[in-house]
Order: structure tokens, then C-alpha cells, then sequence
């Protein structure tokens, strides 16, 4: 009976560490059954071109999740980035302007990292700071005007970045694809990226194994702002144009989409892929509940619906370990045997 008890309990591990593939799953094959044209190919590579900008800045985020910090300032990178690269093209080129937009989003980056870090500041705090003050930068730029290009050089890297190269595969989700490979790799397999996770796990300790913790945290927020610089200056060379709500609904769904690819905000534990996972099946789920022909709330409330039975199960997960910690686990089998 104890073996069966603990065969089940590594079961039920195995499936709640698993849980965001499970709920792809389920989600990608109920729209496959019943929603109305959606496997096809344009269909598809819709959804994919959808996730590309967010699975992008995701990378940053859930890095900065499973160090145990917060950035706010993610969906304003985005517009800002957006709004370099298409500004300054004019005057030096996609060459030019592309890279300073993504530069200019990692020195955003690396300011947050030294208020956090060097002025013992909340994360919290300086994100929101920060988010309120590219806001203002950004409509003092454009003048409150979205940014657009009409050229045949820009027409032409649209193109180029949304033609389809491989079967719901764009040249823009191909780079987002190959960027959450790299960094789930650079995570789980090697040393350094291991220390992110020890530094969010448990800073003190992570100190006395000799990590210098403020230099992960500022590399982690000067990763988050580069990255949202790319998924924002991509989308706008893509659309050829960068609206001013660019980011305003990023923020709150890439949260949401790390939080149930199973990162904690506590730090410590999470991974890029599986937010990326979680990132494609809300966008299955948005894309379905479209082709049902309902409406922006009922996509809003099943979205919730899913993130709170997240945290629930976590917020369970975390009462149940901290009820046997430090029990001896020996005398809780003798318990057992007698019970039974």
C-alpha cells in the first residue's frame, strides 16, 4: 500500500511539473475538434506569428521571474524600441537603426538593474518608475502619433519577415523559436545559467558559494530589456509601423503566461520553454474562442480562469511541503504501516 501511495505521489509530481504540456494539449486538440476552420495553414501560422513578439520577451521575463524579481517596464521597451527602429531608419538605415533600437532597450535595462541592485531599490518600484517614464519619453517623440513607413525598402523587409519559410513558420517566429532554444540550453545545461536559479532560489547562500548576485540580477534586467527591444523592433519592422499601444496588453499576458508555464515569482524555479509553451496555448485558446465568434471578455475571463487555478495549485503544492517539512520521513512510513 506504501509503494503504490508513493508511486502515485511521483505520479501526481510528474504531472503537475508537467502541467503546461498537458494543458496545450488538451486546448490544441478541443479547438482542432470543434472550432470552425481552424486547422488549416493560415490559420495556423496566424497563431505563430501572434505568439512571436511575446515568446520573445518572455526569454527576459521569466529570467527575471526565476531570479525573484519584477519588471514592469517590459511592455513600454517594447513601444520604445518599436519607435527607435522605424524613427531613426530614415536617417541610418534598417543597419543602423535596428541595433541602436535594441541597445537602447538593454541600457533601459541595465538602469533598472543598477536602481535594484546599487540603490536597494524594489524592482517593483523602479519598473513602474521606469514604465512611466518611457511613456512620456515616447509621446514626446512621436508627438502622440503612431510611427508607420511607406518606403519600398521597408515594404520589402515586411515581406520578407512575414513570409511563410517552413509550414506556419515565418522568418520573425523562426528567430523567436531559435532564441528560446538557445536560452532554455543556456539555463538548464550550463554552470552559469544554473546560478540564475540559485541566485533566486536563496540569495544568501547563492553568496556564500561565491556568486556575485548583483552582477546575475543586472545581467538578468539588462537581458529583459534587450529582449523586449527585439520582439518590439521585429513586430514594427514586420507591420511597418508601431502603434503607441504596441505593449499596453503585453505586460499583463506575459505574466500570466510565465506564471503558468510554471515559473515562480518567488524565484528560483521555471524555464523559458515552457513559458514559450504556455505563450502558444493562449494564443490557441485566443484564436479559437475568435473563430467561435465570442467575444474579448469571454477570452479575458477563461484566460483568468487558467491562471488562477495556477496559483491555486501552487499556493496547495506550497502548503502541503511546508506541512512535512522537517518531518522525519522514517517515522512517517512506521505511521503509515500502523494505520494500515
Amino acid at each position: 500500500m506504501l509503494k503504490k501511495n508513493n508511486n502515485n505521489q511521483k505520479m501526481l509530481k510528474l504531472i503537475d511539473k508537467n502541467r503546461i504540456y498537458f494543458i496545450f494539449l488538451f486546448v490544441f486538440l478541443f479547438m482542432s475538434l470543434f472550432a470552425p476552420r481552424f486547422l488549416n495553414v493560415f490559420n495556423l501560422t496566424t497563431v505563430t506569428k501572434t505568439m512571436a513578439m511575446n515568446a520573445t520577451v518572455a526569454i527576459g521575463f521569466t529570467m527575471i521571474f526565476i531570479i525573484g524579481q519584477l519588471d514592469l517596464s517590459i511592455g513600454t521597451i517594447i513601444t520604445f524600441s518599436a519607435v527607435i527602429g522605424l524613427s531613426m531608419k530614415e536617417y541610418i538605415g534598417f543597419g543602423g537603426s535596428v541595433p541602436l533600437a535594441i541597445v537602447a532597450g538593454g541600457l533601459i535595462g541595465l538602469i533598472n538593474g543598477l536602481l535594484v541592485t546599487k540603490a536597494k531599490i524594489s524592482s517593483f518600484i523602479v519598473t513602474l518608475g521606469m514604465m512611466t517614464v518611457l511613456t512620456g519619453v515616447i509621446y514626446t517623440m512621436t508627438g502622440g502619433n503612431s510611427v508607420s513607413l511607406s518606403s519600398d525598402d521597408a515594404f520589402a523587409v515586411s515581406d520578407f519577415l512575414g513570409d511563410m519559410i517552413f509550414p506556419f513558420i515565418t522568418p520573425r517566429v523562426l528567430i523567436a523559436i531559435i532564441m528560446v532554444i538557445a536560452f532554455s540550453l543556456f539555463l538548464n545545461r550550463t554552470r552559469t545559467g544554473r546560478n540564475f536559479y540559485m541566485v533566486g532560489g536563496n540569495k544568501q547562500t547563492a553568496w556564500l558559494a561565491g556568486i556575485n548576485t548583483d552582477k546575475y540580477t543586472i545581467i538578468t534586467f539588462v537581458i529583459s530589456g534587450t529582449m523586449a527591444g527585439v520582439g518590439g523592433v521585429l513586430y514594427a519592422m514586420e507591420s511597418a509601423a508601431a502603434p503607441l499601444n504596441l505593449g499596453t496588453s503585453s505586460l499583463m499576458y506575459i505574466i500570466s503566461a510565465t506564471i503558468i508555464g510554471g515559473t515562480a515569482m518567488s524565484g528560483g524555479k521555471g524555464g523559458v520553454f515552457k513559458t514559450f509553451v504556455a505563450i502558444l496555448m493562449l494564443e490557441v485558446l485566443y484564436n479559437g474562442i475568435i473563430l467561435f465568434g465570442l467575444g474579448n471578455e469571454v477570452k479575458i475571463f477563461i484566460a483568468g480562469f487558467i491562471l488562477a487555478a495556477v496559483v491555486m495549485n501552487e499556493a496547495i503544492v506550497a502548503y502541503k511541503h511546508e506541512k512535512i517539512f522537517g518531518q522525519r520521513p522514517e517515522l512517517i512510513k512506521e505511521l503509515k504501516q500502523v494505520q494500515n
